[in-house]
């Protein structure tokens, strides 16, 4: 698999919510990025909602030898275009059911459970178990391949692992928020994939002499050097940035040979922006964990 995909997010209309202005124009770019080799995109019913699923059955269907669409459920929207966590287990039914139909597809290469936490009170009260239980069913009927995490704490991680192997974890990663470390050193012992999202910390990163510095030598942006060093940090990593632009989507697909041609110097100093051994150390349950990404969904 390209260790570069493609984040869909951007697609929908303004705050996420309804169609695009110009569909055709994001059908393109789906099509452009299997062309410049994106094997893996992500996206989520709560996306328009349902409005990227159908964007891309609409551009890439029948779907390409080797192309792996990653769906999250368990999260909706509002009448208002609020972000709700929905894991309820006939939620989650109906949202594989839902994928399947907009994308055209008769089986989900990946399916995530958005996580929100199993307290009662804390923005979901099903306990992971009913809602997992759920994807390990449709696993089990032939309409989900694999199965993955979004938002998982470590103790969520392994006890999902309980019940099913787990392929692809989706946390919160980046240059300056490192507080998916522990997830990612889990997810890189075992074999499993690990999607960092807010991969750009929303543009907070321009200006920081340490990406700065290898972009000009290397003639790249700080932002591809950003993505550069997500793959450098772990093996395991796979990025998603998203674009509704043409050109940024070339840059963001170099990423990988950004990465290349780093000095060990420039990754360690990129590195150390942020206390990984703190972070570890200061894992957030699931329920925060929740909160805390939810302004950041909005900008993923």
């Amino acid at each position: 698999m390209n260790r570069v995909g493609y984040g869909a997010m951007q697609l929908a209309g303004p705050n996420v919510w309804g169609p695009p202005g110009d569909p055709e124009s994001a059908r393109r770019v789906l099509r452009l990025a299997v062309e410049l080799g994106v094997t893996f995109f992500d996206t989520a019913n709560a996306y328009g909602p349902r409005t990227v699923n159908r964007l891309i059955g609409q551009a890439l269907r029948p779907f390409p030898d080797g192309v792996i669409v990653g769906n999250k459920v368990g999260a909706g929207r509002g009448a208002d275009g609020s972000w709700l966590i929905t894991g309820h287990p006939r939620t989650v039914r109906r949202q594989v059911h839902e994928a399947l139909e907009d994308m055209g597809a008769e089986i989900s290469e990946l399916t995530y459970l958005r996580l929100g936490g199993d307290t009662p009170g804390i923005r979901g009260e099903v306990p992971l178990e009913d809602s997992l239980g759920v994807l390990v069913e449709l696993r089990d009927q032939g309409l989900i391949r694999r199965i993955g995490l979004s938002g998982a704490s470590p103790e969520m991680l392994a006890r999902a692992q309980r019940m099913t192997p787990i392929a692809a974890v989706q946390n919160r990663f980046n240059l300056l928020d490192r507080s998916g470390v522990q997830v990612l050193a889990d997810c890189e012992r075992q074999g499993i994939m690990f999607v960092p999202y807010f991969p750009l910390a929303s543009g907070r990163l321009t200006g920081y002499a340490e990406l700065t510095g290898p972009a000009r030598r290397l003639g790249t942006t700080p932002a591809q050097v950003a993505l550069a060093w997500l793959l450098r940090r772990s093996p395991a990593v796979v990025v998603i940035p998203g674009t509704t632009n043409p050109d940024h989507l070339r840059a963001n697909v170099t990423a990988a040979e950004v990465a290349d041609d780093l000095t060990d110097a420039e990754v360690s100093r990129m590195t150390g922006l942020a206390d990984e051994s703190a972070a570890a150390l200061d894992q957030p349950d699931a329920s925060t964990l929740d909160a805390l990404t939810t302004a950041a969904d909005r900008h993923r």
